[in-house]
């Protein structure tokens, strides 16, 4: 009892001396520290170095995503973050082949309204990777980003990661979120992490099911030029038309003319709709012409090539021009029966050649036709009005003009025309069939007085026979 007594006095008496102990005095206080100032000396230990360094590591961590749009961040090397991901570094070094390469900003699809995202596409690509994982923190913090989190800052700009997203339905859902915000700048980006992660049968089977994806991955195939995997998604969207003529399209690639021939003939087999199988079968037919005519002429050695020089190649010439070259040098001897072309086209195509050449019996030729009782006249299928004009553009001699302006059914037309070119026969003429004596007495003013037009005129002014009309 004596003892517990004993015990509590002492821890009494031990107390109160610490209550009583005297504080430090107030200057002293509040100039000491446990923490030593910052200096210009390079004495500082090495652990107040570290402990620096993990604190501005971990603002790096901090996702302050209200309060920080106005902060610029940057990596070790003191460049700016900006818009580069963690996860491009992957995709764009399986692009770039070698030093920097930067993708074309892919436009979005009209269906689309565009809205302002905080970056362009190809600043996803270009560049090196500024964003430093410094440890495991990192790749932890990243993975927590939901796909709707991972697309907001990808429209904002900010750091991102694409390959935390490894299952199929990760990956799609992200897709899914990409398209629900109509950017297209983040549609694409999606689309290139899914090509390279997805085989291309999974990655065809969830476009089919997703129409907008689809048309920016068309898009983005078109302005990067994979045509081959171009051909192969139409043809697995069972578009085999679109695929036909996609592969169609790669002969302009070939330069070599037997090549691109051979080429057009294994094409003959794909799956074209009627009009584009003609024509096809067309370019076969015309190019493979070509060829043997230009092997033929491109010595010269006939004289019409010393009369008339080529001016250039007939290979890979439209068929109008190819038609034209044929009826110039070579009228008669090819046959253009086995190529599309209208009646009309041909006959404007050879009446140009020939009148070129001066040579009006084969122009004869081209309108003359005989009917069932054999008799011969001429018919043409642009009328004949357009045929005297081509004639006249030619320098044909007033004979000739004559000859088809006669053929003119519409009598104003036809005097119009005499008028133009002069063809004071058919004026006169047709003055008289209307028996408009006013008219010719105006016209014979034109002519020159004692020609046989002026003497034509007077013989019919002083015919009694004619009933003229005033």
């Amino acid at each position: 009892m004596v003892n517990d007594k004993e015990e509590a006095g002492e821890s009494f008496r031990l107390g109160k001396q610490l209550m009583t102990r005297p504080k430090p005095e107030d200057d002293e206080y509040w100039n000491s520290s446990k923490f030593s100032a910052f200096t210009f000396d390079d004495e500082d230990d090495e652990f107040t170095k570290m402990k620096e360094s993990k604190r501005a590591v971990n603002s790096m961590l901090v996702d302050d995503d209200d309060d920080d749009d106005d902060v610029e961040k940057v990596s070790w090397s003191g460049e700016p973050i900006g818009s580069i991901s963690w996860s491009v570094k992957e995709t764009a070094s399986s692009i770039r082949s070698s030093g920097e390469q930067s993708f074309p900003k892919i436009d979005i699809t009209p269906s689309l309204p565009k809205q302002g995202s905080g970056y362009s596409l190809s600043s996803l690509f270009k560049g090196k990777q500024q964003v430093i994982c410094c440890s495991g923190l990192a790749k932890d913090y990243m993975s927590d980003w939901s796909p709707e989190e991972t697309v907001r800052r990808m429209r904002k700009g900010k750091v991102f990661s694409l390959e935390r997203f490894r299952s199929l339905q990760e990956k799609l859902l992200l897709l899914d979120e990409a398209v629900s915000e109509n950017d297209g700048n983040v549609i694409t980006a999606v689309l290139i992490y899914l090509k390279k992660s997805l085989s291309k049968e999974i990655l065809f089977r969830e476009l089919m099911l997703r129409e907008i994806a689809l048309r920016h991955y068309v898009h983005y195939l078109k302005e990067m030029g994979e045509q081959k995997l171009l051909v192969e998604l139409m043809k697995a969207l069972g578009r085999t038309d679109d695929m036909a003529l996609m592969q169609y399209k790669e002969h302009l690639n070939i330069k070599d003319e037997g090549q691109r021939r051979d080429f057009l003939k294994n094409c003959l087999s794909l799956p074209f709709s009627q009009d584009d199988a003609i024509h096809v079968q067309d370019h076969y037919t015309l190019l493979e012409r070509q060829i043997i005519i230009e092997a033929n002429d491109k010595r010269g050695d006939a004289e019409i090539f010393k009369k008339f020089p080529r001016k250039a190649s007939i290979l890979n010439m439209p068929i109008i021009t190819t038609l034209y070259y044929s009826c110039f040098y070579h009228y008669g001897e090819s046959d253009v029966s086995t190529l599309t072309i209208s009646e009309k086209q041909y006959i404007l195509t050879a009446l140009g050649a020939r009148a070129k050449l001066k040579s009006w019996f084969d122009v004869d030729s081209l309108f003359n036709t005989k009917n069932w009782l054999g008799y011969t006249k001429k018919r043409s299928p642009i009328g004949f009005h357009r045929v005297v004009d081509i004639l006249q553009k030619n320098n044909a001699p007033v004979q000739v003009l004559q000859e088809y302006m006669n053929l003119i059914d519409d009598p104003e037309l036809k005097l119009s025309l005499a008028q133009k070119y002069k063809c004071h026969d058919i004026v006169i003429d047709t003055y008289r069939d209307l028996k408009d004596r006013q008219q010719l007495i105006v016209y014979r003013g034109k002519v020159e007085r004692g020609s046989k037009e002026d003497k034509k005129i007077e013989e019919l002014l002083c015919n009694m026979q004619i009933r003229w009309k005033n």
